[in-house]
C-alpha cells in the first residue's frame, strides 16, 4: 500500500470513529434528556398531596374518608346532628374553609377521635348542594389544657393550630386540624385554608 493511500485509509478511518464517537454521545444525551423529561411529565401530573405525605399522613386521610363517607350527602351529616354554623368562612386572601357544619354533642366531649370528627367541611356549589371536601377537629384550649397541660392536641402526629380569642367565630381560645380528604389542597392535607375552595356559591339560608 502507497504512503498517500495509507494516509487517506488512516484519515477516514479516524473520521469514522470521531463521527461515530460524537453520534453515540449524542444518543446518550438525547436519551437522558427524554428521561428527564418522561420524570418531569410523571412529577407534574401526580398530585402535590400524593408526593409528600408520609405513611402515617396517609393512613390518617384513609381513615377520616372512611369515617366521613356517608356524610357525601349532607343531609345524613344532618341526621346525625351536624348542623351548619358560622355560613361560609372565606379566606384572609384567597380561598376558603367553605362551610362548617358542626355536631354539637361531639364537641362537648373536647376529645379528639379520628373516627368522630366534630365538623365536617363542604364547598357550596351552584346547584345549592354542599360537597364534601374534609374534617375538622376542635376542642376548645382551656379544657385541653387543664386535661393535658404541657400537651397541644394531636392526631396521628399532626399538631393542632392554635386560634386565639376574641377570633372570628366568636369561640373561646380553641385548637383545630383540618383535614381535607375529600378534596386535595395544593397547600397540603392539614393546612385551615384550601386555596381552591370557594364561598361565592353559598346563598344564606333565611
Amino acid at each position: 500500500m502507497s504512503t498517500t493511500m495509507f494516509s487517506t485509509t488512516y484519515k477516514g478511518v479516524k473520521q469514522l470513529a470521531t463521527h461515530l464517537r460524537y453520534s453515540l454521545i449524542l444518543l446518550v444525551l438525547t436519551s437522558c434528556a427524554l428521561r428527564a423529561l418522561a420524570q418531569d411529565s410523571h412529577s407534574h401530573t401526580m398530585g402535590t398531596q400524593s408526593k409528600t405525605l408520609t405513611r402515617q399522613q396517609s393512613a390518617l386521610l384513609k381513615i377520616v374518608r372512611d369515617s366521613t363517607a356517608r356524610f357525601q350527602d349532607v343531609s345524613v351529616a344532618e341526621h346525625e346532628g351536624y348542623a351548619l354554623t358560622f355560613g361560609c368562612v372565606s379566606g384572609p386572601d384567597s380561598g376558603a374553609m367553605g362551610l362548617h357544619y358542626v355536631n354539637g354533642d361531639i364537641l362537648g366531649t373536647n376529645e379528639v377521635d379520628a373516627t368522630r370528627p366534630q365538623i365536617v367541611i363542604y364547598e357550596p356549589t351552584p346547584g345549592g348542594r354542599p360537597k364534601l371536601t374534609g374534617a375538622d377537629y376542635l376542642v376548645f384550649a382551656d379544657a385541653w389544657d387543664a386535661k393535658h397541660p404541657g400537651e397541644p392536641p394531636e392526631l396521628m402526629g399532626q399538631l393542632f393550630h392554635y386560634f386565639e380569642s376574641p377570633n372570628r367565630f366568636g369561640l373561646p381560645a380553641f385548637y383545630t386540624l383540618h383535614v381535607w380528604a375529600w378534596k386535595e389542597n395544593p397547600n397540603g392535607a392539614f393546612v385551615n385554608w384550601h386555596p381552591n375552595v370557594s364561598c361565592e356559591s353559598f346563598v344564606q339560608k333565611q
